[in-house]
């Protein structure tokens, strides 16, 4: 894999108005997240050649309205995980050359900082529908530390921003 696209589901319902936090969907404000991420990804001509996906509802929805071309692979793995738990994920990938992995918090933005800068202690957040471009500096399995933050995005402030 020599890129990394992690994208975390867009605003979801709270749990209160769901029967269980798998089941809660997006809101109408989520809806359009995804959509402004689709259009993101469209006018930076972002490719991907797989798509991993959390089975839970938010993030199945979040992938089907940003992610307009493939089909997710659903990994039970990626809900409620830990980054260890990603990058084991992202490990059983390394041969695909650019991969989406839709999930949640805090897990993705603890993976970013992991990735980027070696540890998870200090992560500044991944807002819903927020998208981080990574450039892995290494073949092989995922380690701490081995990628570029290429880019930073969020349906939040609708602005890239590349390190």
């Amino acid at each position: 894999m020599h890129e990394l696209i992690l994208l975390r589901h867009a605003e979801a319902e709270p749990p209160e108005k769901a029967k269980d936090d798998r089941s809660r969907t997006l809101t109408e404000h989520g809806k359009r997240e995804a959509r402004d991420t689709a259009k993101w990804f469209a006018e930076h001509h972002i490719e991907y050649d797989r798509i991993l996906c959390s089975p839970a509802v938010r993030t199945k929805e979040t992938a089907m309205l940003a992610l307009t071309h493939g089909k997710p692979q659903f990994v039970e793995e990626i809900y409620d995980a830990t980054p260890g738990d990603l990058m084991a994920v992202l490990d059983k990938h390394h041969g695909v050359g650019r991969v989406v992995l839709v999930g949640h918090n805090p897990g993705i933005e603890q993976l970013v900082a992991l990735l980027v800068d070696g540890r998870s202690d200090d992560y500044r957040g991944m807002p819903p529908g927020g998208v981080a471009r990574l450039t892995l500096q290494k073949k092989g399995s995922i380690e701490p530390g081995i990628a570029k933050l290429e880019a930073f995005w969020s349906p939040s402030f609708k602005e890239s921003k590349a390190s």
